[in-house]
């Protein structure tokens, strides 16, 4: 695909920022329904780390509990990258078939995997450390997802356990078409090259995802450069900045800052910050405070601990710490104790 040219539409980081946080519901969090759950996973929720998805639902959606992720309208599957998602179950082609392999090599491990994952489980549910040992294949198990046959379900403690389910109606690159347009109206402005690595697909393939949707693009210069934006998301990036919510902890891998590269250093502008945030093993939470990330926070049991990069107004920390009291953890003996660093 080209790289845009002739942008009618210029963006600034401040514009881009409130844009996503707009799109990704983190200004206002939406009510409590089935459909704003959708929303608030509309380009999935990360969970590797244990309640990372229920945490960004929270940071969405009002009323989020500690069981809301038993909710009969989400799903969890081994989403992009093979990383642990939570996604609407009537999105799970998406983030599922959407993924599959380009290449006739690729396509056809992904094929056999779910071939003999299906013929093993005959219908039964079982942890996919058994599953994969009886195959003796280990975590190679996960290529079988890109199939959009496979289930999973993951509690945080345990081996997540696997099945099987029926096979999508919906062809591969029809999914990844529109696996595409999430990750434009969440990541957006984006590009190709962007949307490969996020969705951990082969550049090629997201290059013919974003051409199949470009009489429904807008080029646009960004801070970062040339790129795309959903053109029916014009008004939406335009629009006069909201106000932004006075405190947000985000989880781990959480998609406001799921980013890579110079997507990073737009978001976060000092490098020092940056390291503390992108760290090279767990990623901590990150704390959206009016606005802008201003600091890390992590949880052990009952204490939340903050590290705010800068002075905070009394009225900030008020809020900080009672968002995390509000965290939809599960019950503990004590009060939820917020330590700052």
């Amino acid at each position: 695909m080209a790289t845009p040219q002739h942008s009618r539409l210029t963006v600034t980081r401040q514009q881009v920022l409130a844009f996503r946080r707009r799109v990704g519901a983190l200004d206002e969090r939406l009510p409590k329904r089935a459909q704003s759950l959708r929303r608030a996973a509309w380009a999935g929720l990360q969970d590797s780390m244990p309640r990372a998805a229920l945490l960004s639902l929270h940071a969405r959606v009002h009323g989020v509990g500690s069981t809301t992720l038993d909710d009969p309208s989400l799903a969890q599957l081994w989403g992009p990258r093979y990383n642990t998602y939570v996604v609407a179950k009537r999105d799970f082609a998406l983030f599922s078939l959407g993924r599959l392999p380009d290449d006739a090599r690729g396509r056809l491990r992904a094929e056999r995997m779910a071939e003999r994952l299906h013929a093993h489980l005959a219908g039964r549910r079982m942890t996919d450390r058994e599953a994969g040992g009886a195959l003796g294949v280990g975590n190679a198990l996960r290529y079988a997802t890109t199939t959009g046959t496979v289930a999973i379900r993951w509690e945080g403690a345990r081996a997540p356990t696997v099945w099987t389910v029926a096979a999508p109606e919906i062809d591969a690159d029809a999914a990844r078409r529109e696996l595409a347009r999430r990750y434009l109206h969440i990541f957006g402005p984006a590009t190709p090259h962007g949307f490969a690595r996020w969705a951990g697909i082969s550049r090629r393939a997201a290059t013919k995802a974003f051409e199949s949707l470009e009489g429904a693009l807008l080029p646009v210069r960004s801070p970062l450069g040339d790129e795309w934006l959903l053109a029916e998301d014009e008004p939406a990036i335009r629009a006069a900045e909201t106000v932004a919510a006075p405190a947000r902890l985000l989880p781990s891998g959480d998609a406001y800052f799921l980013l890579h590269g110079t997507g990073r250093e737009l978001l976060v502008p000092r490098e020092d910050r940056r390291q503390r945030l992108w760290t090279p093993r767990v990623w901590p939470g990150a704390l959206l405070v009016d606005g802008e990330i201003r600091g890390t926070w992590r949880r052990a049991e009952h204490t939340v601990r903050i590290e705010a990069w800068e002075r905070l107004s009394r009225g900030a920390r008020d809020a900080i710490e009672a968002a995390a009291g509000a965290l939809p953890l599960p019950v503990v003996d004590r009060a939820v104790e917020v330590v700052w660093d």
